[in-house]
């Protein structure tokens, strides 16, 4: 398992976030949350990646995606 923490950018009262967020869990993958509606430079490095759609994740040794993606998020279990 990586060590480096995966970052989510999420909102709440997305599914997609939320499916995205309870896979990484149930693999056991730390992960760290960047809200949206609470931190607006989230909202900014969102936007600087060339995202405009949620969850968007990042971590070492993947390309940033969007959505729900369980076969790159597999990647990193």
């Amino acid at each position: 398992m990586q060590n480096t923490p995966v970052v989510v950018y999420s909102k709440p009262n997305c599914m997609q976030c939320n499916f995205t967020k309870k896979f990484l869990e149930d693999k056991g993958i730390p992960y760290q949350i960047k809200d949206i509606e609470e931190n607006e430079k989230a909202v900014d490095e969102v936007k600087s990646l060339g995202f405009s759609s949620l969850p968007v994740v990042i971590a070492e040794g993947i390309e940033a995606f969007h959505g729900f993606r369980p076969d790159l998020l597999n990647r990193l279990a």
